[in-house]
């Protein structure tokens, strides 16, 4: 089953962050997928297939308008 997330979504990674956070915000979508640190704001750029992969779950959807 595929997981779904978008633009914006805050979600939890399978590994947390060494800055002891767990908590990523999802801020640019395409072929990769750029997601930032909620501690430290620490952005990192992963393909597609590979965030599907690592991320756990989407823990606050982002609203849709």
């Amino acid at each position: 089953m595929a997981k779904e997330f978008g633009l914006n979504d805050i979600v939890e990674m399978k590994k947390p962050h060494p800055c002891g956070t767990n908590s990523w915000k999802i801020i640019r979508m395409g072929a990769d997928i750029r997601i930032k640190c909620e501690g430290c704001a620490h952005s990192v750029m992963l393909p597609r297939n590979e965030f599907a992969k690592k991320m756990k779950k989407v823990t606050v959807k982002a609203d849709t308008e």
